[in-house]
């Protein structure tokens, strides 16, 4: 459902969702498990969903492991990968962990992987943070394999390069000369799904 966006309102899919917060900056929308917690929430604040797992209450994890893991960190930017199909048609995004509102979205692209679009979402948002000079902001992703080539400063992917993802590979070699090139604070930290619910800046297609 989409409280802002260029139409407010209840959609039954993410396509037709999409169309109303891609390209709407501020956009701010989630996903529900059915139509009566959708049509609940939308008549609430949306501070009081974005961010906050649909499922609260249900965590397999154990009360003692909860409290060891403690609560997300807010002062932070989330980002996250959608893709229709792996390899499909890609998009990312980076979002305020607390509100959801965005801060970018790239896609989609015709052909590449969850993991090129987790990778591209974490350096943009560590070139984001670094032209806000906003070093004491986290970033949190859901994607242990993207983490680690930001580490490596490079990518580990199978997938070919070929005429239809050829401007994908363009941001990838861009992304890898500017971790070489650039050095960074912010650190990048997982998300905790088990005990936090989905990542905020997830597309909500599960």
């Amino acid at each position: 459902m989409v409280w802002e966006g260029h139409e407010r309102g209840i959609y039954d899919s993410w396509a037709q969702c999409q169309r109303q917060v891609q390209n709407y900056p501020g956009a701010r929308y989630k996903s529900f498990t059915s139509h009566k917690e959708a049509e609940a929430a939308f008549y609430g604040n949306s501070s009081d969903f974005i961010g906050k797992d649909s499922n609260k209450g249900k965590s397999k994890l154990s009360p003692d492991q909860l409290k060891l893991i403690g609560k997300p960190n807010y002062n932070s930017i989330s980002v996250d990968a959608a893709c229709s199909g792996n390899p499909g048609v890609l998009e990312y995004q980076g979002v305020d962990t607390k509100t959801g509102i965005q801060f970018f979205h790239q896609g989609p692209f015709e052909w590449g992987t969850v993991n090129l679009g987790e990778f591209l979402a974490l350096v943009h948002g560590l070139a984001f943070l670094k032209q806000k000079k906003r070093p004491d902001i986290i970033i949190y992703t859901d994607s242990k394999t993207a983490m680690a080539w930001v580490r490596n400063k490079k990518i580990k992917t199978t997938l070919p390069r070929t005429a239809r993802n050829k401007h994908l590979f363009e941001l990838v070699d861009r992304a890898e000369q500017w971790l070489r090139d650039n050095t960074y604070k912010n650190p990048i930290v997982k998300w905790e799904t088990a005990a936090w619910g989905e990542i905020p800046a997830d597309f909500g297609r599960k």
